[in-house]
């Protein structure tokens, strides 16, 4: 019989596939990673179920309808305001033409280099009763005392939410830039052939299509309100995030202040569920982009039409950028000899160390997982990365008293082992230093930096890693020889992103810097605690000064695109 024969007919087995590798050390450093992050919500949760609940009525009663009610309405405005901003600066930018537009189109991202705690503190200074606007209409009008004229309260709900628009805007202002310049002016040119107007346009056509793109910026806008700390303390806000911090300092409730803490991720995790709907909508849009040279060209504004234009995208930069910047170089240039100052030079140090340690571990870890997932192709991959990426959907509060806790226990349990067995101690391995600070921060921004080279690595075919291994490359080495490089630009903006977060990171440095241990971000905090917001200048400036030049480099990124020269 011939075998050869025998091996083609239909009737013939065929060979079993070659299943693919499992790779279980990939896994279980993946899961090592989830559980990792997933720890601080697993401890809050068993300290809010072991705790008498003795503290809870007063809670219901007094603090969780206030603090659920203030956070709502400040989650309304600020939503509602930077949708505003964001989608008619985008819109401006991207369909007309009018005088510096150019230079607006990357200026407007600025604001993202303010954290919202400096803004509040340069907005009192700039607003309150003894500030430049209110003493030049007492100067003009000839008042006296605040019962002589009218002025809004900064220190309320809607002056929380006025600051809180002014520096996060940039979040709805880029992904709809995105999606206008991708579709909006093709879109737009079709409809004003058929004689609609702009304004027609606007609302009936290119806001459809940019919906899901504006959900996305808004849910990310909301969940840095929640997470905010300072701007709620400074102005005398009580929301759910200063609720949970009060609670455990001023009450000394730590089992109150993680049933807080619960609720509070019960709403994050549905603004995250929101934000996922509104990516996979956005996918629609994205699908059906036109090429970019066959756009037609803006519309052309002139006399009043262009001043309107750029005034509406001039006033955003102005308040979210240019007041903090004015007030603190203020207060700086009275403060020169603040720089020669040895705690201000200790806190830039540990704010440069602490973020430069975060971004390198915090990225070195997504590069890790990213690729586990390229290599493995398995579900349970798949499904370990996207619990590793759920840190941002923490609010600092949450993630530093979740971890305070933990990593307290696991100080104690070292300790106890080695006075037992080596007769010394170790004392607070983690808690009593930066540890604590950089894995809050690696564990919060894991996303941001998984985001980042996921982009990056998407873009590469799957051929690159199989011609490595025909070539007889194990993966290590396909990885740092051959995707490495190529995935360059992607790691640096992971890098560059996580850096500026960990500088500008507040509520869970607050919560978890050892004693003596200062960043800028807590200088700063502390002297506006103490009323001398100006003490704090020259640091606000550095802070501001460090996120600025890579935020400045994005955007002038984005200002080369090709997209924007038409």
């Amino acid at each position: 019989m011939d075998l050869t024969a025998a091996d083609t007919s239909p009737g013939a087995s065929r060979p079993l596939p070659v299943r693919r590798a499992r790779h279980p050390l990939m896994l279980a450093a993946a899961l090592a990673i989830s559980a990792i992050v997933l720890l601080p919500v697993a401890t809050l949760t068993v300290i809010a179920l072991s705790g008498t609940g003795e503290d809870w009525p007063h809670l219901a009663a007094n603090v969780l309808p206030t603090a659920a009610i203030t956070t709502a309405v400040l989650i309304a405005m600020v939503s509602a305001g930077t949708a505003v901003v964001g989608v008619t600066a985008a819109w401006l930018v991207v369909g007309f033409d009018f005088p510096l537009r150019r230079l607006f189109s990357w200026v407007l991202v600025l604001p993202l280099a303010v954290p919202p705690y400096l803004a509040a503190y340069a907005f009192g200074e700039f607003f309150l009763f003894t500030g430049p606007v209110q003493s030049a209409l007492r100067a003009v009008f000839g008042f006296h005392t605040p019962q002589d004229y009218w002025f809004p309260d900064l220190r309320s709900t809607p002056g929380a939410a006025f600051v809180l628009t002014c520096v996060l805007y940039p979040y709805v202002y880029l992904t709809s830039r995105v999606v206008f310049l991708m579709q909006g002016r093709n879109i737009g040119d079709v409809a004003r052939t058929l004689g609609a107007r702009p304004a027609r346009v606007f609302f009936r056509v290119l806001l459809p299509v940019a919906r899901p793109a504006i959900a996305a910026g808004v849910v990310l806008v909301l969940m840095e309100t929640i997470n905010d700390i300072g701007v709620a303390e400074y102005l005398g806000v009580r929301t759910l995030t200063a609720a949970v911090y009060t609670t455990w300092i001023n009450r000394g409730s730590l089992e109150g202040a993680a049933q807080l803490a619960v609720l509070m991720l019960i709403l994050v995790l549905m603004l995250l569920a929101c934000e996922q709907f509104a990516r996979r909508l956005q996918r629609f849009h994205n699908a059906r982009a036109t090429q970019i040279r066959a756009r037609p060209p803006r519309v052309r504004l002139n006399g009043v039409a262009a001043g309107a234009a750029l005034a509406a995208v001039a006033t955003p930069v102005v308040f979210g950028f240019g007041v903090p910047l004015w007030v603190f170089g203020r207060y700086a240039s009275r403060r020169l000899d603040s720089l020669i100052n040895v705690d201000l030079a200790k806190a830039f140090l540990n704010s440069v160390l602490t973020a430069g340690v975060a971004s390198l571990l915090t990225v070195a870890i997504a590069l890790f997982l990213i690729y586990a997932v390229r290599v493995s192709r398995s579900g349970p991959m798949r499904v370990l990365v996207r619990l590793a990426s759920v840190g941002y959907a923490l609010p600092g509060t949450i993630l530093g008293l979740g971890l305070l806790y933990s990593l307290a226990r696991a100080d104690n349990a070292i300790d106890a082992l080695a006075r037992a067995h080596l007769g010394v101690s170790t004392g607070l391995l983690m808690t009593g230093s930066a540890t604590a600070v950089v894995l809050a921060c690696t564990i919060r921004f894991l996303a941001l930096a998984e985001g980042a080279v996921r982009s990056g690595l998407e873009k590469l075919p799957a051929s690159l890693d199989e011609a490595a291994r025909s070539l007889g490359k194990p993966p290590l080495a396909s990885a740092t020889l051959i995707l490495a490089p190529l995935l360059k630009p992607a790691i640096l903006t992971a890098l560059v992103l996580v850096f500026v977060d960990t500088v500008k990171e507040l509520s869970a440095t607050i919560l978890l810097r050892p004693f003596g241990f200062n960043t800028l971000a807590t200088l700063v905090y502390e002297n506006a605690s103490r009323a001398v917001v100006e003490d704090g200048a020259v640091a606000a400036l550095l802070i501001i000064a460090t996120a600025t030049v890579p935020v400045m480099l994005l955007s002038r990124a984005l200002a080369r695109d090709q997209e924007a020269s038409l």
